[in-house]
């Protein structure tokens, strides 16, 4: 935090603005649209919500089929199941870890067959990294199904000189406090459909009628972002080049510190994308590194209280899905089974990174296999 996020929020408290909407509401959902070159932005409770409002716009309901990323935090999957559809996961490519476009051809395809009505695609720039967009726009568009964009991690992230987050039909962001921006919770719908903007911001509101007294016609929620959360999205959105600058350079702090160490590897950007490097992740070769290096890794490194993490554990990993559909390649089993996830705050110190690279170098020294 700042103190521009301070002075916005102090001035919800001077003018009693302190319930859902409100001028910094209103300001914030300004800065998010013209910083992405979108025609609208509806600040909510979290990305989560956002996602739920995104697939009610694409009238998703019961017993339809929505296509989502496998490789994921879970919050991409839920809401398709809180509308009663059917949730069917597409592995990933391993160039950026994304949704794999000819396992999604392959869906759709099988989908059609089965005369299943695929209502939306969600398709999650992990990691902050811009997923392979031409190739699934031009896929779901011969098969007419809308693209949701799940960019909670990617708000900066560029592909081909487009924002993460500008390309589907409806985007979601995340501004929980482990994103790149935050507003403590809080996320947001953004688009450039007007109907879905209009759509998101009555059905948000518990759907309640514009008349001088209480009247729904819809099945509504509470999913608006309170007047002091946009503030701090307010101060946050001031500074969101220098955060992505300061992540990127841990990022390639890592990589010239690390990558002489045989047997492990970063994840690259591809020609044209530019990612704003939310979360740096290292790969552990099987190979040269003994069975079980990550988790090993992990806890040698949280005994120097240095807090690491495993990368997702894919979606059709989990108890709760195991009963849906999967097209699967062992993309994104092997990322799981590899990868690590480091510290990457922005506000960690070059000798806090130093100290962490050290240890890091030690840890890898004693899981080398003989």
């Amino acid at each position: 935090m700042g103190e521009q996020e301070k002075k916005y929020v102090e001035e919800a408290f001077q003018t009693n603005w302190v319930a859902p909407l409100g001028p910094n509401v209103d300001i914030f959902e300004k800065q998010l649209s013209e910083y992405l070159g979108l025609k609208g932005a509806v600040s909510l409770s979290s990305g989560t919500a956002a996602l739920h409002l995104a697939l009610l716009a694409l009238d998703v309901q019961k017993d339809d089929v929505v296509l989502c990323q496998s490789f994921t935090f879970a919050a991409s999957a839920f809401p398709i199941t809180y509308c009663g559809a059917e949730p069917v996961f597409i592995d990933s490519e391993m160039d950026t870890w994304n949704m794999d476009p000819e396992l999604l051809r392959m869906a759709l395809q099988e989908m059609k067959d089965k005369g299943k009505k695929v209502k939306a695609i969600i398709v999650v720039h992990l990691y902050g990294m811009p997923a392979k967009m031409d190739e699934i726009l031009d896929i779901a568009s011969a098969y007419g199904v809308p693209v949701i964009e799940d960019a909670a991690e990617a708000l900066g992230s560029r592909y081909n000189d487009r924002n993460c987050g500008a390309m589907g039909k409806i985007s979601i962001l995340s501004f929980n406090g482990n994103k790149i921006i935050t507003t403590s919770g809080g996320g947001a719908l953004v688009s450039n459909d007007e109907g879905s903007l209009k759509f998101a911001r009555h059905i948000s509101a518990q759907a309640k009628e514009p008349v001088p007294y209480y009247l729904h016609h819809q099945i509504g929620y509470n999913y608006r972002m309170s007047n002091i959360c946009a503030g701090i999205g307010r101060g946050q959105m001031e500074v969101l080049a220098d955060r992505i600058e300061v992540r990127r350079s841990h990022f390639e702090t890592y990589k010239n510190k690390l990558s002489d160490i045989k047997g492990i590897s970063f994840l690259e950007e591809p020609v044209g994308f530019f990612s704003n490097r939310w979360l740096t992740t290292m790969i552990l070769d099987e190979e040269v590194f003994v069975n079980d290096a990550v988790e090993a890794m992990r806890q040698a490194l949280e005994t120097k209280n240095i807090e690491t993490r495993a990368l997702w554990k894919p979606l059709h990993q989990q108890p709760v899905f195991d009963s849906c559909r999967s097209f699967l390649n062992g993309a994104s089993d092997k990322l799981y089974k590899t990868g690590i996830c480091l510290p990457s705050g922005s506000n960690m110190s070059k000798e806090t990174l130093e100290m962490v690279i050290d240890e890091i170098k030690q840890v890898l020294s004693n899981l080398t296999k003989a």
